[in-house]
Order: structure tokens, then sequence, then C-alpha cells
């Protein structure tokens, strides 16, 4: 029987933990497992690399970058084939390059266009415990790349497809997905199943137990997800999976309400045009210039201003904000826009789940929690199965709060 299991940072933070860990890997490597290990870099390693990086350059080249934070992973793969080893328990540490996963040339946010299998099957053959890098390929030039942050997910799930294997396991320091982060709802419920575009929905606008692109791989492939936690190898976790769920075979605590989750992004920014010219094409104008510079808009607004002009508001990732507002300054005469208004102390809450916006008991309750708080809102999206809202940054963790309690609980 084929196994993939993911590990998070969290999960190998310490010599301890990977211990914990390889004892996990021994235990089912004896029920005649055949065993692939997705390992992330330790703890806060890629955090503490780029802080260093930043030190020596502030405005790094990404292709450097890459090459440096790759390393946090091939520690963790080769810190894991030591413990396994000194257990007893044959296996072998391989990166990017030695089992040829092939990225685009997207530095720092590369995508996987390949992965030839052939390594990874020799080695399992000589039943070794095969323990590869995550988050990271190599490009047509032999430059390593990684895939962005999260993107060890993403690796585990695209070598799921390569193997042709059934279902891929994320071991994290939780014990599954919530209908919101127990961080800031303390009595936020654990979904047993959930359907792939729900989750997909969640991990694209704010929650962080999974990497989107990893779930968007795993529906595409038609590829399971079990998210269980590292810390308690009995937990069932939550399966992510892209069976069409009725909701009361989602969470038994849910059935009388759509809503599968609720996910908050404080990682955005907003930027307003002021006084574009009503023209035709505009708006492709402006997605054009993004786009052609890998720049991603969210939530977008278009208003009448005066003077037969309009006025354009839209969201961006807040690692994105600065370039954005510079090119944006850079092609004013292109664009015709009278001036920018750009602030940061936003975020965003998107509540989740399918045939939401059809109900509008659920959009009555969301406007109610928010009227109730008195917190204004900035911007509004809709979708089939979210709704998503721009409030105050200093207003979002209550004004979540307030939404959760007035739909789940």
């Amino acid at each position: 029987m084929l196994v993939i299991k993911k590990f998070g940072g969290s999960s190998l933070a310490t010599h301890e933990l990977i211990f914990k860990v390889a004892h996990h890997i021994k235990n089912e490597y004896k029920n005649n497992k055949k065993i692939i290990m997705v390992l992330s870099a330790q703890g806060n390693t890629t955090d503490d690399l780029i802080a260093r990086a930043l030190e020596i350059n502030k405005n790094p080249p990404k292709r450097e970058l890459d090459a440096l934070l790759s390393t946090g992973e091939m520690q963790s793969v080769a810190f894991m084939s030591l413990a396994l080893n000194s257990l007893s328990i044959p296996s072998i540490s391989l990166n990017s390059y030695q089992i040829d996963i092939l990225g685009d040339n997207n530095y720092c946010n590369a995508k996987i266009l390949n992965i030839n299998p052939s390594r990874i099957l020799n080695e399992l053959d000589k039943n070794n415990v095969v323990i590869i890098t995550g988050f990271q390929s190599k490009n047509c030039f032999g430059d390593i790349l990684t895939l962005g942050r999260g993107g060890s997910d993403t690796s585990a799930v695209a070598i799921a497809v390569a193997l042709k294997a059934n279902s891929c396991e994320i071991f994290t320091d939780v014990d599954g997905i919530y209908t919101a982060d127990p961080k800031i709802i303390k009595n936020a419920k654990k979904i047993n199943k959930i359907n792939f575009d729900e989750m997909l929905e969640l991990s694209s606008l704010g929650a962080v137990v999974m990497h989107n692109r990893a779930i968007e791989l795993a529906k595409k492939y038609n590829i399971d997800i079990i998210v269980r936690s590292s810390f308690d190898y009995e937990s069932d976790g939550t399966e992510i999976t892209n069976l069409n769920l009725e909701k009361n075979n989602i969470n038994i605590d849910m059935e009388k309400t759509l809503v599968s989750g609720i996910a908050v992004d404080k990682k955005i920014a907003m930027i307003s045009l002021i006084g574009i010219e009503d023209e035709t094409g505009m708006t492709f104008k402006l997605f054009s210039i993004l786009a052609r510079n890998k720049i991603s808009i969210d939530l977008l607004i278009q208003s009448m201003g005066r003077h037969s002009t309009k006025d354009m508001s839209f969201t961006v990732n807040l690692q994105n904000f600065k370039e954005a507002i510079k090119i944006l300054e850079l092609n004013q005469d292109f664009l015709r826009y009278d001036h920018l208004i750009y602030r940061e102390d936003v975020a965003k809450i998107s509540v989740i789940g399918s045939g939401i916006a059809s109900n509008p008991e659920i959009g009555l309750k969301i406007f109610e929690a928010l009227y109730n708080q008195n917190i204004s809102i900035k911007m509004i999206s809709t979708s089939e199965i979210k709704i998503s809202l721009l409030v105050s940054k200093s207003n979002s963790e209550i004004a979540a709060q307030e939404i959760h309690k007035n739909l789940i609980n």
C-alpha cells in the first residue's frame, strides 16, 4: 500500500519532534506500507532565512532568494533520514534535482510542470522510505525554484498525481479544517468532510491550513486529501474530497446552516484609481498592466464619478502592494486617472458554503452582525459559494466572531 505523507514545519521544529514523526513512520513501515514523505523546512527556518537575506540585500534577486530558501527543506529531509536510519528504518532523502521536479521560470512562486517518478519508484522498490523536499522544483536552466509560501502542500499533491495515488495525508499543527481560525474564534467547529470547491475558497480567501494550489491540483486529478494533526496520529482529521457532499454529512453540528467556514485575510491592501476617463477598455488596461507583472486583483468595484469619469477600487495581496503602486504610478498617463488612494489597514472576511449567495438569510445574518457592532463595509463581492467583505483591519476579528456566532453557533 502506497501512502504519501506531508509534514509541515511546526511538525519538525525540534529534533524531538523529528523523532516523534520518525517513530510514527516506523510503525507505518512495519505495516508493510510503501511510504513517501514530503517535508517543509523546520519551524521558522524560511522566515529566518528571508530576514537574514534582507539584512544583506533589501531587494534580493528572486533567483538568489530561491537558492537560499530551498536549503531549509534540504536540512529537514536529511535530518529525517538520519532519524529513521537510527531507528533501523531504511530511508533516503531526495531533492527536486534528484527526482526531476520541473517547474516554470517564475522564481519564488513557480508552478510544477512535470515530475519524473522513476527515481521515486526505484527507491520504493528497494524498500526505502523516500523523503522528498517540498516547496521546490527546478527550471529548464537548472536553477532551483520555490513554489510560494505553503508550497510543500502542492509538492505532496503533485507527487501523489505523478504516482497515481488515491490520497495524500497532510500533517500539521491542527487536527483538521475548522469553520474558522480557532485562534480568532475559540468555539470554531471542526469539519469532518468538505468538498474541493469550498476548501479552495477557504484556502484562497485567508484560511492558512492548506495551500490553494494544492487544492486545485487535487480537484483536477481527484486526489483525496486528509488533513491530520502531527501531534495526535489517532485523530480522524478532515477529509477534502471531490464528492458533492450533503451538508448534514459534512458536520453534524452544522446541519441547520449552509455555511462551511469563515476566513479572515489580513494580508491585503486596497487601491483606488480616482477620476478615470469613462472610456471602453479601461478595466482591460488595468488588468493587463498588473497581469504582465504577475499581480492578481481580488475584490473589484467600479463607480461613477463626476464629469464623465469613474472610480475603480480593488484589493491586492499585501506582498504585491508596493510593486502595484509603483506600476500604477508609472502608467498614470496610459490609465488616464487623476490620482491614487490606497490603504493597508483593511482585512477581508469571507463566508463560504455551497449555494450561499442564493440564500437571502445568510446575507441578512452577515449584515446584521456587522450592523450590531457598528462595523462599516468598504467592499462586497459575491459568488455562488462565497460572500466576501472588506472591513477595517482593527474590526476584522470581532466582525468574524459576530458573523460566526450568527451563522454557525
